[in-house]
């Protein structure tokens, strides 16, 4: 027989997490408002064991900013706001992949025999490491901005750190970003997103402009080609886990 009433602990000691995080999630807005015991204890129901559920089902999946989002949209019945929340998400892990495959290209192309051993091209040939799709015309800061999806600020920052390194307008003196710096700028938010510190980032994308030394590049996409495989997967249990909190049994 169902339960009709489960206490903080009993939702806690599911996830194995205290019953103060199962508070805050309430206070959050990620799990719906309990109601009280005349005594003033919470009292959770079934709704609030699939929503828990949910929600820490969708934190591997989409992160800590997205799940919240889908959460407390599901939980005032915005259903269409949780599920755009989602698309979101699954477009940046869609670019994600797209991105690592371009720079996997590039991996590709350092690896590739010397070019002496190739009698078409001369000895001091150097792989031309720009993956298809690479603006023609240089950008401003802006327009590598918006297609990046970072703001300005972090390009410059990425620059002080060494990541970027565009040329200067002769008549403006505006920042000018050629193929291979949208390929570095690329490069390098991948591998921010992937947790990594912008001293190792730049260290990883000075290997690729100076098509040396391809193994700590070949280290990086590989763990996060793991990366972007569980959160794929997790994708698949957090979409199950919201399903059920959406379109529950009878309780």
């Amino acid at each position: 027989m169902r339960r009709s009433s489960y206490r903080p602990a009993d939702l806690a000691r599911e996830h194995g997490i205290s019953t103060q995080t199962v508070r805050n999630y309430e206070r959050d807005g990620v799990l719906p408002p309990a109601r009280r015991t005349p005594s003033g204890y919470r009292a959770y129901t079934a709704v609030h064991v699939r929503a828990l559920r949910a929600y820490l089902a969708l934190i591997p999946a989409h992160g800590y900013a997205t799940s919240g989002e889908i959460m407390r949209a599901v939980n005032a019945g915005d259903v269409d706001t949780a599920l755009r929340a989602i698309d979101r998400s699954h477009t940046q892990l869609l670019r994600d992949r797209e991105t690592l495959d371009s720079v996997e290209v590039a991996v590709g192309l350092l690896t590739r025999p010397p070019a002496a051993s190739r009698p078409d091209r001369p000895s001091t040939a150097r792989p031309d490491l720009s993956p298809p799709g690479r603006p023609e015309r240089p950008l401003a800061i802006g327009g590598l901005a918006r297609r990046v999806g970072v703001t300005p600020a972090a390009l410059r920052k990425w620059e002080r750190a060494g990541i970027l390194a565009p040329s200067r307008g002769q008549a403006t003196g505006y920042r000018l970003y050629s193929a291979d710096d949208v390929r570095d700028a690329e490069l390098a938010h991948l591998l921010r997103r992937g947790g990594y510190r912008l001293d190792h980032i730049a260290t990883v994308v000075r290997q690729v402009r100076d098509a040396a030394g391809t193994e700590p590049l070949a280290e990086s996409l590989e763990n996060w080609r793991r990366r972007l495989t569980d959160r794929g997967r997790a994708m698949l249990t957090a979409a199950v886990r919201l399903a059920e909190h959406l379109s529950p049994p009878d309780d």
